[in-house]
């Protein structure tokens, strides 16, 4: 199945959700970590940060969890900034657990890519192309050539980084990556590295 364009910030619950939607679509897709959003200040800064730039679209489970979450992020960001997809009540069991959940309902991991794809342009978020970023993308390898990651220093620099840019600390290296393309470019992000870090320029920093 050909992927999917999706310009807005997707929006689920848990990892195996990322897993199962990055089969299906070419976006940023950032995960919610259950409960956890609603005590995590800064996963819910840079929820409302994407809102923003891009939008988001909020794909929870069709449980009642699934709901609270979805009803927590409605009152936290401005609605005209949220789009809604929303999973049919399939009842059933995902492979990787040994019982259906509390409410027996599928979550997005256990529903099909097709059924998927159906919530998703119903949602009208589906689109054939997707906007080209201004400026070249920034890569994991950019992360690597400006020392911030391959080397002793790697992590401190990431950490101040995420502080300059207002990112939550726990972002993995390539949330980090996907999330920068949607905040800046590749020169502002490598001329900011030049300023944070004297050897950034051994580092293919900007002339």
């Amino acid at each position: 199945m050909k992927k999917l364009t999706i310009k807005e910030a997707i929006v689920v619950e848990g990892k195996y959700d990322k897993i199962k939607l990055s089969a299906l679509i070419d976006g940023l897709i950032l995960e919610t970590h259950g409960f956890r959003i609603f005590r995590d200040a800064e996963q819910l800064a840079l929820l409302r940060r994407l809102a923003d730039k891009r939008g988001l679209l909020i794909l929870t489970d069709s449980d009642s969890a699934g709901f609270l979450i979805r009803n927590f992020l409605k009152g936290a960001i401005p609605p005209e900034k949220i789009k809604h997809a929303y999973i049919p009540d399939v009842f059933g069991k995902e492979k990787r657990k040994s019982a259906p959940g509390k409410e027996g309902k599928l979550g997005v991991e256990g529903i099909s890519l097709q059924v998927l794809r159906d919530c998703l342009e119903k949602a009208g978020v589906v689109s054939d192309g997707g906007a080209v970023p201004a400026g070249r993308r920034i890569t994991k390898g950019d992360l690597y050539a400006l020392g911030l990651s391959g080397a002793p220093e790697s992590a401190a620099h990431r950490r101040a980084v995420q502080k300059a840019l207002n990112l939550p600390e726990h972002l993995s290296a390539n949330a980090l990556v996907e999330v920068l393309n949607v905040i800046t470019d590749y020169e502002t992000f490598a001329e900011l590295c030049c300023t944070l870090f004297a050897d950034a320029q051994n580092h293919g920093c900007l002339s």
